[in-house]
């Protein structure tokens, strides 16, 4: 993966991120990640995931109790007087809603290609994941078949994607059905349907596949939030918070990055969200002062 954005805005904490090229890969972004991490001796607990949030009063003081579970099953509760919510929208799919959906040749994340050598993969989706994905198949050795609801690809697909892709579905090398939709998933198969417009109007058909990627977005765990105390707009799925410094509705619970934009989950991204934590960290050790 080669991220959209320039190497100093990416950067955290005053430390340089040094790439020979225009913009960062992956693997120098963790790099980088891992050294500030160090740099700081910032101490992190991982594999481990938050349940609850509570409040509770101690020595007339409002405390949080987070209770924990780590991969192993353990659980703890861990004590906070403030709590940074910075979860982002990546773990709750949107999903299509149609049989077949929970079969175990279907995903809605991307690892890698090389499982996919030979087989016939059908991708859903017409914005970066899903032209990154089909592309990478394809020169891995798969037989790629994307499907799209739109006319076109999305207007947010990367520039050196876009031509790239395009190219690919005018020679044949990636197979595309615009204005079309799946409405099932079988063990070999995909049924689709084309929305008016298109090629074969209204009429079902089917695509042979092995595997199906359907990377059609995600969305914030609106939830987890409201079972915290936020409060959550039943519309947007956008938190109550301050938007000077992302406090929410309970004192000393902020929100930051991509979390805040509830279903608008383009209007939050690294080059913006970086900001959101070193502003609540002054507000932070403002009060504590």
């Amino acid at each position: 993966m080669v991220f959209f954005t320039t190497p100093e805005l990416m950067e955290i904490g005053g430390m340089p991120l040094t790439t020979p090229y225009d913009k960062p890969t992956r693997l120098e972004a963790l790099q980088y990640y891992r050294k500030v991490v160090d740099a700081v001796q910032l101490q992190i607990t991982l594999h481990e995931e938050v349940l609850t949030i509570e409040r509770d009063d101690e020595a007339g003081e409002q405390i949080f109790l987070l209770e924990t579970r780590s991969n192993h099953g353990v659980r703890r509760v861990r004590k906070a007087r403030t709590v940074v919510l910075a979860m982002g929208y990546y773990d709750e799919p949107n999903y299509l809603g149609v049989p077949g959906e929970d079969l175990s040749h279907v995903k809605h994340y991307y690892d890698e290609a090389h499982p996919y050598y030979r087989q016939r993969v059908v991708i859903v989706g017409g914005k970066n994941s899903a032209a990154e994905t089909a592309l990478e198949l394809y020169r891995n050795g798969a037989h790629v078949t994307l499907v799209h609801r739109g006319a076109t690809l999305g207007d947010s697909v990367k520039y050196w994607v876009k031509p790239d892709i395009e190219n690919r579905i005018r020679d044949g090398s990636i197979a595309a059905r615009f204005r079309t939709r799946i409405t099932e998933i079988r063990p070999t198969e995909v049924v689709v349907r084309s929305d008016e417009g298109a090629v074969g109007t209204g009429a079902l058909g089917t695509i042979p596949a092995e595997s199906v990627l359907l990377l059609t977005g995600y969305h914030a765990d609106p939830e987890f939030l409201r079972r915290a105390g936020v409060e959550v707009n039943r519309e947007t799925d956008e938190p109550r918070h301050n938007p000077e410094t992302f406090e929410t509705n309970i004192p000393n619970l902020y929100i930051a990055g991509g979390q805040l934009a509830g279903r608008k989950t383009g209007t939050f991204f690294i080059e913006n969200g970086r900001f959101h934590g070193e502003r609540i960290a002054r507000v932070i050790a403002e009060r504590l002062a």
